[in-house]
């Protein structure tokens, strides 16, 4: 027999677990915008930003990895890293850059496993 407790305690855990994948990803890229280092700026300049739009866009990750952590804000969270991903690939594909889609698809996928989550699929 399916003991109810169990089985509620792997889907809770389930769902935990499939948040942290896409927080940690978040929270790299943030902190390695926020850094701003000489070719990440440059990075921004030649795709048409300005030169500190690193720290926006790294401040956006950070504040969506932290809104992913907390129950009541993770659907927010989720649609601002969304919101992230998808001018990132608009700026790649622009920029014909195809070589950084790999990274991008490994975000798409994060956010599509904490979407599920976040919806009660997983």
């Amino acid at each position: 027999m399916h003991d109810p407790s169990r089985l509620s305690s792997v889907i809770l855990v389930l769902n935990i677990l499939s948040f942290w994948p896409l927080v940690v990803a978040l929270c790299g890229a943030g902190v390695f915008n926020v850094l701003g280092r000489p070719a990440t700026k440059d990075g921004f300049v030649h795709w048409g930003y300005p030169r500190w739009w690193c720290y926006v866009t790294g401040a956006l990750e950070l504040t969506a990895a932290l809104m992913v952590t907390l129950p009541h804000t993770r659907e927010w969270g989720l649609f601002l890293a969304a919101f992230v991903v998808v001018a990132a690939t608009l700026t790649i594909l622009r920029h014909r850059e195809f070589s950084h889609l790999a990274p991008i698809g490994v975000f798409v996928a994060l956010l599509v496993l904490g979407w599920h989550a976040s919806s009660g699929l997983v």
